[in-house]
């Protein structure tokens, strides 16, 4: 009896714990609204940027992180972290060779853009689980 009550008192701390920690992960990213949980008016700017953060860190560790127009998003999100300390309403991340980009952001767009990179692939990713056969010429269908 006494081991029935361990076990049920484990088994609810653990399901209590898994539940109250909602942490970020690939199969989270597709079910995620990014019009609510990227939108700088909805969730200020510090949110976004957090919730960035956490996505590109698992993109990172899965080999995923965007670059577009030779901008890392990791090099973005730090970007704008610093502009939010100086209070700078522009944005000029480094490329990814440490160079200064070409590109120059406002501080929202570039939050919004770092937070949709970070969570659109994953999703894309846990998308091309299921659809990569789509991509293969002529498989599945008939002539």
């Amino acid at each position: 009896m006494k081991k029935l009550t361990t076990l049920i008192v484990t088994a609810s701390i653990a399901a209590v714990i898994s539940g109250c920690t909602t942490q970020p992960s690939m199969q989270a990213a597709s079910k995620v609204e990014l019009n609510k949980v990227c939108s700088v008016k909805e969730s200020g700017i510090e949110n976004v940027i957090k919730t960035a953060k956490a996505y590109n860190t698992i993109a990172q560790a899965n080999g995923l992180e965007f670059r577009r127009l030779g901008v890392n998003n990791s090099a973005l999100i730090t970007s704008v972290e610093e502009a939010i300390k100086t209070g700078a309403k522009e944005v000029n991340p480094k490329d990814f060779k440490g160079k200064e980009s070409k590109t120059k952001l406002e501080t929202a767009y570039a939050a919004e853009r770092a937070c949709r990179f970070a969570i659109v692939a994953l999703d894309q990713a846990n998308e091309a689980k299921s659809t990569w056969r789509l991509a293969i010429p002529g498989d599945g269908f008939k002539y």
